[in-house]
C-alpha cells in the first residue's frame, strides 16, 4: 500500500517528527511486514516528476487487508492522527497487489 499525504507548505519536518513516533508501534503490529516513510528525490531523470516538497509518501506492506484495517484502528494510530491533522492537507491510498 502507499499512503500519499499531502502538507500545509511547510510542515513536512513537523510531521516526520510526530510520523516517527510511529513506526516502531506499527511495526510491532500483527501482520506488519513493512512500513516507513520516504519524500520525493530530485534527480534529472527526464520521466520523473519535480520532487514536492511538501508530500510524504508511507509505503506499508501487510499480511492481509485484515491487518491494514486492524492497523488503521489500533490505539497509536488513534491519538496520532489528531496530533498530525493541523499539518496534513489530504491522503489517498492505493492498496496494491502483485502483478
Amino acid at each position: 500500500m502507499l499512503a500519499t499525504i499531502e502538507l500545509h507548505s511547510g510542515k513536512r519536518n513537523d510531521f516526520l517528527d510526530e510520523f516517527h513516533k510511529i513506526v516502531a508501534p506499527v511495526r510491532a503490529e500483527s501482520g506488519c511486514i513493512e512500513y516507513f516513510p520516504a519524500t520525493d528525490h530530485a534527480t534529472n531523470l527526464p520521466a520523473q516528476s519535480p520532487a514536492r516538497a511538501d508530500t510524504v509518501v508511507v509505503v506499508e506492506k501487510w499480511e492481509s487487508i485484515e491487518h491494514l484495517e486492524a492497523h488503521l484502528i489500533a490505539p497509536h494510530m488513534m491519538s496520532y492522527r489528531p496530533r498530525v491533522k493541523d499539518f496534513v492537507k489530504s491522503v489517498s491510498l492505493q492498496i496494491l497487489s502483485p502483478a
